[in-house]
């Protein structure tokens, strides 16, 4: 794979002259300690190689897998406080496109009506992308990084598509809201939490799921994609019990009280938009993995929860996915066994797996040796180039990661991206980080723009040779990507040199 680039390279770049020298840098990492580092966070900058020696790597896990407060500095949050879609409560936000679609409905049909739709898809679409920009400024500026790998991480196997109904419009709730809070917590409270979201059931139609008209969608995926995995022991009879115990688990739009009768009211239940509606539930007793669950309400579903995630192969499957993210492809059977294990002795505490992973003799063996995903990649980039300098102007990071492939909540089916290493080395995906690569080292990126027409600029290229890259990344340097940095013309081209480089690549 590392050839891949060295024949880009080779085509794609003309090198010429010997790169600035660098200014004295700190005692370099270790090689080890640098490549765990990268592995635990994004990438690495300056207050995180900071915070790194001056805590150790035990100290400095601990706070990363306990992380006491939001890390973001205070001009990124200010700026995603700022964004459309965040500054407007769930319920007020869909109550408002509720109220539109109804007037578009109502309207005589015609070019007014037409424009009315695109219109109103326009903002959705706006909002889904704020939604992506909040999660990329995230990961590039907040100081709890394993959490906020966590979250994309999460966001990857609880994934949902914004272009599909009015998902669009509550992917940065179901982002800052189901996920985030969740991600290092308890698995069971995660699944909980990605259940009641409007998003999930939204997108896998379970707020279509009623008695008389069942709904196998969600059902199906919560135990292949989310918990249990294929071939893990469950049937088709099974799917069938989980949906009817998921009938009336589904969402309230129309911001209007249900009718029904008094003996069911005690059994409705409403949080926000989501509701349990025991006008459309199956209150029928269900079979589920040999288990039988007594009709009773909103409780079946929670003690359905409960039986699947305390099976083994759930311990098992978010061990192993766990593994195939931080570790590689293929990880080692003994490092998933003994992630399942502390799953099953915590009680699905996330924190306690991810230390064991991160602890492991196996997790050491596999740094540097695993690929970045374009996430990872972009990420990266970005901490690294503008070492914690705020961008004025998010957008350019948004259309770089669909332009990678990778996009949050853009995945159509439920599955999410790919992990495996194959899937992002192609020579198409190495050309387009490079131009990526180019555009952030020369500083021609429009990411720091004062104004939407991008007539005023505060940026510039940024300067690579920092004592954090002698610390971390110029020891691990190979024969040819010296050769390369050693011609570059200019500053601009070294630092795309470097960015586009294999030992950058991985981590």
């Amino acid at each position: 794979m590392r050839s891949i680039f060295t024949a880009t390279l080779a085509t794609l770049l003309c090198l010429a002259v010997a790169a600035p020298p660098a200014s004295a840098a700190d005692k370099p990492l270790s090689q080890e300690d640098a490549a765990w580092l990268d592995r635990v966070t994004f990438g690495v900058d300056s207050a995180t190689v900071a915070s790194y020696r001056e805590l150790g790597r035990r100290r400095f896990l601990e706070a990363q897998l306990h992380p006491r407060a939001d890390g973001l500095p205070q001009p990124i949050a200010a700026q995603i406080a700022g964004f459309d879609v965040m500054k407007t409560p769930t319920g007020t936000l869909l109550a408002q496109v509720r109220d539109q679609y109804r007037d578009i409905k109502d309207m005589p049909d015609g070019d007014a009506k037409q424009e009315a739709r695109k219109a109103l898809q326009k903002q959705g679409n706006q909002y889904a992308q704020q939604a992506q920009a909040a999660e990329l400024l995230r990961a590039v500026y907040d100081e709890n990084q394993l959490r906020e790998q966590l979250v994309w991480f999460w966001l990857n196997h609880f994934s949902v598509f914004q272009n599909k109904g009015r998902v669009r419009w509550l992917v940065a709730d179901y982002a800052q809201n189901t996920i985030r809070p969740n991600a290092l917590g308890k698995f069971r409270d995660l699944v909980m939490a990605t259940l009641k979201s409007p998003a999930m059931l939204e997108y896998l139609d379970n707020a279509q799921n009623a008695r008389d008209k069942v709904n196998e969608n969600y059902a199906r995926e919560l135990m292949e994609l989310h918990t249990l995995g294929v071939n893990s022991g469950y049937s088709q009879a099974d799917v069938q019990s989980l949906a009817r115990v998921l009938t009336g688990v589904g969402v309230n739009f129309e911001g209007q009280p249900r009718k029904m009768r008094p003996d069911l009211r005690p059994y409705y239940v409403q949080e926000g938009v989501f509701e349990f509606n025991p006008n459309r539930h199956d209150f029928g007793d269900q079979v589920l993995l040999g288990k039988t669950i007594k009709g009773g309400g909103f409780d079946e579903v929670e003690k359905a929860v409960d039986l699947i995630v305390s099976q083994p192969a759930c311990a098992t499957f978010i061990s192993t996915k766990l593994a195939k993210y931080f570790v590689s492809d293929n990880p080692p059977p003994s490092l998933i066994a003994a992630m399942a294990k502390t799953f099953r002795r915590s009680d699905g505490d996330i924190a306690e797996v991810m230390e064991t992973m991160l602890t492991s003799k196996e997790f050491t063996a596999s740094l540097g040796k695993r690929y970045k995903d374009p996430t990872q990649f972009l990420v990266s980039t970005m901490r690294l180039a503008y070492d914690g300098k705020p961008v004025e102007n998010p957008r350019p990071l948004v259309n770089w990661i669909n332009q990678l492939g990778q996009a949050p909540f853009g995945r159509i089916t439920p599955d999410g991206w790919p992990m495996t290493d194959s899937e992002w080395s192609s020579s198409g995906q190495v050309a387009k980080r490079f131009e990526i690569a180019r555009a952030i080292g020369s500083g021609a990126n429009h990411l720091f723009d004062l104004d939407e027409a991008g007539t005023r600029s505060v940026g510039g290229f940024p300067q690579l040779t920092t004592p954090t890259y002698y610390a971390t990344i110029e020891p691990t340097l190979g024969p040819k990507t010296r050769g390369a940095l050693s011609q570059a013309t200019s500053q601009q081209e070294w630092n795309t040199f470097l960015l586009a480089s294999p030992e950058f690549n991985y981590r």
